[in-house]
């Protein structure tokens, strides 16, 4: 069955090579722009260029600004796991009231 499955999809292959291309690529690229070397070289060309007269202040706090958005900011594209994180839980139930705990007397 898997040598007929390899054959059947055998055009598909190029795609499936492309597809993983691309994904480390993706890889690399998120790497190297949250990596702290570059970080730190693109926040030393902005004081640089300030120094040289090439940008002003304000450009420079701007472009400062934009670094550490993208290294806080959610366009990091990771979302917090639910494992070991600490979800709240609610503290009313469902009817708007205060949540009872568990076991105790109704």
């Amino acid at each position: 069955m898997d040598i007929l499955w390899t054959l059947l999809t055998l055009p598909y292959a190029p795609v499936r090579g492309l597809t993983a291309i691309v994904k480390v690529v993706a890889r690399e690229a998120e790497s190297q722009q949250h990596n702290p070397v570059t970080v730190r070289r693109e926040l030393e060309e902005l004081d640089r260029a300030a120094a040289a007269g090439e940008i002003t202040p304000e450009e420079r706090d701007r472009g400062q600004q934009q670094v550490l958005e993208r290294l806080t900011g959610p366009a990091a594209g990771r979302t917090p796991s639910r494992r070991g994180g600490s979800a709240r839980r609610p503290t009313t139930d469902r009817g708007g009231g205060p949540r009872r705990p568990r076991g105790g007397p109704r």
